[in-house]
């Protein structure tokens, strides 16, 4: 049931993006994927959700070849990803920004309103369901990005930097949000994130590129003793 990337490669030109990358989800999981800036990791996740054909290799979802499919093919199959930039309707409340993708399910309006509510609440954003959302504040805006992720029912959710800019506290409370997430629905969850207290404390397992290659994969503890990955990204004082 696993969401893999197979010996996947991807070249813009002279420049590998991707090298003979192989990597797997399993549902229930949190995957993180490091690397330093310009490693492969955003590369990696468009192929795994559609925007990029690989150069060589295979994407397979539950053993299904997805492969060259379009990116609304990943989505129907229940691979769904989120962008840095959230993108929420500022002109309708919290709730309403989640019930248009459960309306969009086919969920009648009534049910739809209750479900969102529910969701909001899981996430601890309840207080926020009548707020237009033009009135969040960033960490808010970032989380009910995720409720609304989660409203379409991903077998896998991808997300990409989701604390870029979040102070200790809002990264603890995206924390509680992902893990809210997969509690609700079991999916698999991938974080490409540059914070790495939230990487160590919120991920069953971490991948890590450097220069388009895999460097290191394991539990969190053995990579942040790992001294390939120290050099290339996390440093000699890496706690």
């Amino acid at each position: 049931m696993d969401l893999a990337a197979e010996r996947v490669s991807v070249r813009f030109g002279g420049l590998m993006a991707n090298e003979d990358v192989s990597l797997a989800v399993a549902p229930g999981e949190v995957l993180g994927l490091i690397g330093p800036n310009g490693a492969g990791k955003t590369t990696l996740v468009n192929i795994l959700s559609g925007f990029q054909r690989p150069h060589g290799g295979r994407v397979r979802l539950a053993g299904r070849d997805m492969t060259g499919l379009k990116p609304a093919a990943f989505a129907q199959a229940g691979i769904v990803r989120t962008f840095q930039a959230v993108r929420l309707f500022p002109r309708l409340t919290v709730a309403e920004n989640v019930e248009v993708g459960l309306v969009a399910r086919g969920m009648r309006r009534t049910a739809a309103r209750r479900e969102a509510l529910a969701m909001l609440a899981d996430l601890e954003l309840q207080h926020c369901a009548d707020l237009l959302a033009s009135a969040l504040s960033y960490g808010e805006e970032r989380r009910v990005g995720l409720t609304r992720a989660l409203a379409l029912e991903p077998r896998f959710l991808l997300l990409d930097e989701p604390a870029a800019g979040l102070a200790s506290a809002e990264a603890e409370k995206l924390k509680r949000s992902i893990n809210a997430i997969r509690d609700r629905c079991g999916c698999g969850i991938l974080v490409i994130e540059h914070n790495m207290a939230l990487v160590m404390s919120l991920c069953d397992r971490v991948h890590v590129l450097d220069g388009g290659r895999t460097i290191a994969a394991g539990l969190p503890d053995e990579i942040r003793a790992d001294p390939a990955v120290r050099t290339a990204y996390l440093g000699s004082t890496a706690a």
